[in-house]
């Protein structure tokens, strides 16, 4: 055997793992089916502009670890995600944040928002046993029917009465005019983008693009001593127990001769009449100078085996699936399973690099 790792998938916990297991002295073969590292934080670059292509990726954490880590590969913005939501004619301040409340009541007072919403809320004497009543005791009927309700069913192709109360269990609800949409210490993109900060991470790896691990199981398995596997837990055992279900993308791409169209990174369409959710506008994530703007519709789309997963659909059925392929997985002693697709887990970054981490440590430790 001339590895001591097959890692099987580029993305970041393929990467994160490969280039650990280096600094450690082992030897990894990295392979990928795609054309590309990086997964889906894939960019590539038009004039100066960083276009995410499988949807736009902003990196944050509160893990010092981490945040040190993918410092070690590249310089990171100090770009903050301030989203906004078109509706009606007219633009609201998401998360859900004191602007908000002025946009849709004319409030300016905290307390004026906390008595309206606590008057529109749902009370029950029992946990919400859907995602509507989860929505409706957090914020309230106008929030819900304007800026949750359509957005929902357009994104997931369901009603939230059929959803799973969890999707939104911790929807942030601010009292001030804080607009950061994410709470953590630390954000931003990486300055060159996020196929360099990937490449520099598996600088002196060996990585093998368009080859297709599933259909070279037996070659490729024999290359190494043990195999890191970041593809579809599913997949892996043939779908033997039926086929895990996920929501799918698709994107629309265009160049364009204006320097600005929409004046923010991401503006979300709630709107039922929309067929796109949201149109992200790549040069605002970098600062781009670009004479040119590109921009990304993001459409809604029914997900089929040969696409790419995005967002797994987590309800009892697909949860219960999964477990008895994660029972399958802990027999296979020489294959490690991680990763977002392998795990079942919709994953930020900065979790499937900490889920890496933490493989990593447990080979130290000899308990994986």
């Amino acid at each position: 055997m001339t590895y001591d790792y097959l890692i099987v998938g580029a993305g970041f916990y393929g990467a994160t793992f490969a280039r650990l297991q280096t600094d450690l002295g082992r030897r990894c073969l990295v392979i990928d089916r795609r054309d590309h590292i990086a997964g889906n934080a894939y960019t590539y670059r038009v004039d100066d502009i960083d276009v995410h292509k499988y949807g736009p990726h902003i990196f944050h954490t509160d893990n010092d670890e981490i945040w040190q880590f993918v410092n070690r590969f590249g310089r990171f913005n100090n770009f903050i995600n301030r989203p906004k939501a078109y509706v009606n004619g007219r633009l609201y301040s998401l998360p859900f944040n004191m602007n908000t409340f002025k946009e849709i009541w004319g409030v300016v007072v905290p307390r004026q928002a906390e008595t309206i919403i606590e008057s529109q809320r749902l009370k029950l004497d029992r946990e919400p046993a859907n995602l509507e009543e989860q929505a409706l005791c957090l914020v309230g009927r106008d929030i819900y029917e304007l800026l949750i309700k359509d957005y929902t069913q357009k994104q997931w192709n369901r009603h939230p009465r059929d959803l799973p109360a969890d999707i939104i269990k911790r929807l942030p609800l601010r009292f001030t005019y804080d607009d950061n949409y994410f709470n953590d210490r630390y954000q931003g993109l990486p300055v060159e983008g996020y196929t360099k900060l990937v490449e520099t991470m598996l600088d002196g790896i060996e990585v093998k693009l368009n080859c297709n691990y599933i259909f070279n199981r037996a070659e490729l398995d024999s290359l190494a001593k043990r195999v890191v596997y970041t593809g579809g837990i599913d997949e892996y055992f043939d779908y033997d127990f039926g086929t895990l279900a996920y929501r799918g993308l698709k994107f629309e791409t265009e160049i364009l001769d204006i320097d600005n169209l929409q004046g923010n990174a991401v503006i979300n369409f709630p709107e039922s009449s929309c067929a796109w959710t949201r149109v992200i506008e790549h040069k605002h994530f970098n600062r781009s100078r670009s004479e040119r703007t590109v921009i990304t519709r993001e459409y809604p789309a029914e997900w089929f085996q040969d696409q790419t997963a995005y967002y797994p659909i987590n309800d009892s059925t697909n949860q219960k699936l999964f477990r008895r392929y994660q029972e399958l997985a802990e027999t296979r002693k020489n294959v490690i399973f991680g990763g977002r697709l392998a795990e079942y887990r919709y994953y930020d970054m900065h979790q499937v690099i900490g889920s890496a981490m933490a493989a990593v440590r447990r080979t130290q430790q000899g308990t994986l």
